[in-house]
């Protein structure tokens, strides 16, 4: 184990069958074997700096029906909410005033969102704040639609691939859904100028050692600057209600993977992480993450917001708590930064 994660350190990539043997057969010592090499990894890059994001859930009704997603179209159950214009833009000065740089705006895909309105919400974040990086996460769309939310003044997007393979990619969505479109969504990020978050749930439905190997080549492949992980966790109202969470333990393994495969990524410790675990976020910036996303919705539709059952939504993923965040983050030698936290490669 040892001598392929040192290869993985100086090589910065493993064959498919080497990355399959790693998470197969990892333990204890090689966890801290790993997570050892990932910060000094990230530290080399980023020192002890963990980068905040201050996160927007502006909606949860989604035209999608993901068989794992708690915001599913058939969910008759979720409670649906859209925030306004003047909402977001709320959200994004109590924000800004607690020292957020970069404001992530995160949602289904909801036609009421048109073109026009992202374009004329993010005009308007990117107007009131000019020295702020401005993500989307809002899933597939059009090239021309992109296009039009980055000139508009977006430079970051998130799109998680979910799984590198076709045969898995179905089995977790419906057949309107593609693998093809979603990397085809992701290489049109790249064409146009974003920096390009992906990335995949850690145990979901059907997924094997295979499949996660893959996910670690495409990922080598794609070269993101982002790239978030988490453990699947079922959602009580999707036809996955009865399936197994995905393994902690494993969500951090693959963390430092990533961390040592590309060195410069910022690679977020998730909520799905302090779900599980109430020291996951702490585990996982141990594991070699160096970004946290608290929340900066209004409070009364944060527990709306449910893509999994147990969504913690207050503590620390509350921007209210980022004193305790800041505080928990010292206790493990590391410090929570005003600052865009720009990766490395690239400076927008």
């Amino acid at each position: 184990m040892k001598k392929i994660i040192d290869k993985l350190y100086n090589k910065q990539t493993l064959s498919r069958d080497e990355f399959i043997y790693l998470i197969n057969n990892r333990n204890e010592e090689a966890d801290e074997y790993l997570f050892k090499l990932a910060r000094k990894r990230r530290e080399e890059y980023y020192k002890k700096d963990v980068y905040i994001r201050g996160l927007i859930e502006y909606t949860n009704y989604c035209k999608n029906d993901c068989y794992y997603c708690g915001i599913r179209c058939s969910n008759k159950n979720a409670d649906r909410y859209r925030l306004s214009k003047e909402d977001i833009l709320l959200c994004a000065e109590e924000g800004y005033k607690l020292g957020f740089r970069t404001i992530v705006l995160q949602g289904g895909e909801d036609p009421c969102f048109t073109d026009e309105k992202m374009v004329d919400i993010i005009s308007a974040l990117r107007n009131l704040y000019p020295d702020c990086a401005i993500t989307l996460s809002i899933g597939e769309k059009s090239y021309d639609s992109y296009k039009k939310y980055y000139d508009a003044g977006a430079n970051r997007f998130l799109l998680r691939h979910e799984t590198a393979d076709e045969v898995h990619y179905g089995k977790l969505h419906p057949k309107n859904l593609s693998l093809e479109n979603r990397k085809k969504c992701l290489y049109d990020l790249k064409d146009i100028g974003y920096q390009v978050g992906t990335g995949f749930m850690v145990g979901s439905p059907y997924q094997s050692a295979e499949n996660l190997a893959d996910d670690l080549l495409f990922i080598k492949e794609l070269n993101p600057e982002m790239v978030g992980i988490g453990p699947f966790i079922a959602h009580k109202d999707t036809p996955f209600k009865d399936k197994k969470n995905g393994s902690f333990e494993l969500t951090l393994f693959l963390l430092g993977i990533i961390r040592l495969m590309v060195p410069t990524v910022l690679l977020p410790s998730t909520t799905s992480l302090a779900t599980i675990d109430k020291m996951g976020r702490e585990k996982g910036i141990l594991a070699g993450a160096n970004v946290v996303m608290p929340n900066l919705s209004p409070m009364n539709v944060r527990k709306k917001y449910m893509l999994y059952d147990g969504k913690v939504s207050t503590g620390d993923e509350a921007a209210e708590s980022l004193n305790h965040l800041k505080e928990s983050m010292r206790k493990i030698g590391y410090e929570v930064v005003v600052d865009r936290g720009d990766n490395v490669r690239v400076s927008i």
